[in-house]
């Protein structure tokens, strides 16, 4: 399979978007916290709540990751969906709070893949992969209070150059479809893959466009999935602290070649890896 990238240059501005943004935030006293008001973005937003107990916050209907300043008071962080336009709004039982979300333009990627199927599914194949959106839809959508009070941003699950970055308008064989949701981590068959956060397997299988896939519980709506893997090195249920090994690169379901596809998502939206990681450049 051969990758036609169009509007190179894109990449390189995109990336630096991202990097200006948070280098923005670092400016207030939010500057633990991711602040990308785009879609595919995180904005994280003051509550004025100042409670003992976690205040419950929500997107509609999911509910939002909220962590406690030293100061006591109360921030929720939360994932901008793709297709989200203009304003985005929070609500609780008592309160309500409005975000602008900007505009950003995300480059377009073609790619030609020989198995058709992977492209136009035959009719056995829907089934199938309507039988899998059964199951990762919950292990996308799950909430709990595990995660660490403190904000603490993740560590790269592999090392690798970025072979598909977050939010590309994708082609198929010249057909549209849906967004790259996640990052593509270019990285040799077999490397190891380490898990970026403490968490919990909640779903690990075999998926028709994913391949080998593990979904990781970080708390809160928090979730890491990776996909493509050679081999899954953990099991559903499994509690693993950050670096553990939970398997390897490989090229399993829809892949143009060995790599890792990881993608997180906040209040069941998908969000760029990269304003979730320590070391934005720490891939290299």
């Amino acid at each position: 399979m051969a990758i036609k990238m169009k509007i190179l240059s894109a990449v390189t501005a995109s990336l630096l978007l991202v990097a200006n943004t948070l280098c923005h935030a670092q400016a207030d006293s939010l500057s633990d916290y991711p602040m990308a008001a785009i879609p595919g973005g995180i904005v994280s937003v003051p509550l004025g709540i100042t409670s003992h107990e976690r205040p419950t916050v929500k997107l509609g209907k999911q509910p939002v990751l909220t962590v406690q300043e030293t100061s006591g008071e109360w921030v929720a962080v939360v994932g901008v969906p793709l297709e989200q336009n203009g304003k985005l709004t929070l609500t609780s039982q008592q309160k309500q709070w409005t975000v602008e979300v900007g505009t950003h333009d995300y480059p377009e990627q073609h790619i030609t893949v020989e198995n058709k199927r992977h492209v136009n599914p035959e009719t056995n194949d829907m089934t199938r992969i309507n039988k899998e959106y059964a199951l990762m839809g919950p292990a996308y959508k799950g909430y709990n209070g595990i995660v660490a009070e403190g904000w603490q941003k993740m560590s790269w699950p592999v090392k690798g150059p970025l072979s598909s970055p977050f939010g590309f308008k994708r082609f198929f064989n010249e057909q549209p479809r849906k967004p790259h949701s996640g990052l593509d981590i270019a990285a040799p068959a077999g490397t190891t893959i380490l898990a970026p956060a403490d968490g919990k397997i909640v779903l690990t299988g075999e998926f028709f466009f994913n391949g080998n896939s593990v979904f990781i519980d970080h708390g809160q709506g928090l979730i890491s999935m990776m996909c493509h893997m050679s081999r899954i090195d953990v099991k559903d249920g499994q509690i693993i602290k950050r670096g553990d090994a939970i398997g390897a690169v490989g090229q399993t379901g829809r892949a143009t070649g060995p790599h890792l596809h990881w993608s997180i998502s906040m209040n069941n939206t998908r969000v760029n890896p990269l304003l979730l990681v320590a070391d934005p450049n720490g891939n290299q």
